[in-house]
């Protein structure tokens, strides 16, 4: 009797020792790529801030009646430019004045939100597909295949972008997004182009790829399954900077009379150029608007370039 009593007070004590006793750390699940990067942006003040800021964009965008329930094309001369803005009306249609045909500003504002977002988001969704299709056929099959699409590339990229835009928009009289997407893109898809054919370059020779090929993988699996997912890093970087700079693309364009037909920053900011000495505000308020967005999408490319790039870390 005493050997079993001993033996059931050995184990009572091993066991509350064994509660007691810190528990080995449960060894932390590796994290990829994304997964580093999401944790990173989630602590950049450059993220957040254009993040909030293209999010209010957006819901400008698909919801203008919220902020706005004026009509931006209906004007009444009795509400000429010479009415200026009443800052203390938040909201109202005479918060930021009226321009020369008696429209109000604030909802030319809130209406040339649509136009602008639209344009950037279709051209660069254009040039991400036409360029990075192209980049990695070029990159993936070499030889004769590259040989002859980076010089057709090539002759693209040398035409100047602006130029050649408002050339082929010349030609058209209605030029709706459709159309002004459609040119922009036309002209725009050779940096992403290169930016793809770049990187399938350099992940066609990991290890990985090989072995997909040794097994006897075709060639459309190893693109789209091995390769296209490694390469889409420096692309969505390059294609979330381009996106501000095609939003400016199209006010340059408007402001030169080829581009949007409709409601546009570039128009207002065109048509207050004639009163600016009068009416300040027609011209000041689209240009602090077009300022603001396309600032927000480039600091969004940077803060996902600095999260993407091990070098930046």
């Amino acid at each position: 009797m005493p050997d079993v009593t001993k033996t059931a007070v050995a184990a009572q004590d091993a066991a509350v020792a064994a509660e007691i006793a810190p528990q080995p750390a449960k060894p932390e699940k590796a994290r990829s790529l994304w997964g580093d990067a999401w944790a990173d942006l989630r602590r950049s003040w450059i993220f957040l801030i254009s993040s909030a800021l293209i999010f209010i964009l957006l819901l400008i965008t698909f919801f203008p009646g919220m902020f706005s329930s004026t009509d931006p094309i209906l004007g009444d001369l009795a509400k000429h430019y010479l009415q200026k803005p009443r800052l203390g009306n938040i909201g109202d249609p005479d918060w930021l004045g009226y321009d020369q045909q008696g429209r109000s500003v604030y909802a030319r504002v809130i209406y040339g939100t649509r136009a602008s977002i639209a344009v950037g988001f279709g051209t660069t969704v254009l040039v991400t597909l036409l360029g990075g299709f192209v980049g990695m056929i070029a990159g993936y099959f070499g030889g004769v295949v590259d040989a002859v699409l980076s010089r057709i590339t090539d002759v693209f990229f040398g035409i100047p972008f602006l130029l050649g835009t408002m050339v082929v928009l010349n030609s058209f009289q209605d030029r709706t997004t459709w159309v002004v997407i459609g040119a922009l893109g036309f002209f725009g898809w050779t940096q992403i182009c290169r930016v793809m054919r770049g990187a399938v370059i350099t992940t066609k020779q990991s290890d990985y790829v090989q072995a997909a090929k040794a097994l006897g993988a075709s060639t459309p699996r190893i693109m789209f399954r091995h390769i296209l997912p490694n390469t889409l890093a420096p692309v969505i970087v390059v294609a979330t900077i381009s996106l501000g700079v095609y939003i400016a693309a199209e006010a340059t364009l408007s402001f030169l009379g080829l581009g949007l037909s409709g409601v546009s920053w570039g128009n207002d900011i065109s048509d207050g150029g004639n009163q600016i000495r009068v009416a300040q505000w027609i011209m000041l308020y689209p240009s602090i608007m077009l300022s603001i967005t396309v600032l927000a999408f480039i600091m969004l490319g940077e803060a996902v370039r600095n999260a993407l790039d091990p070098k930046m870390r």
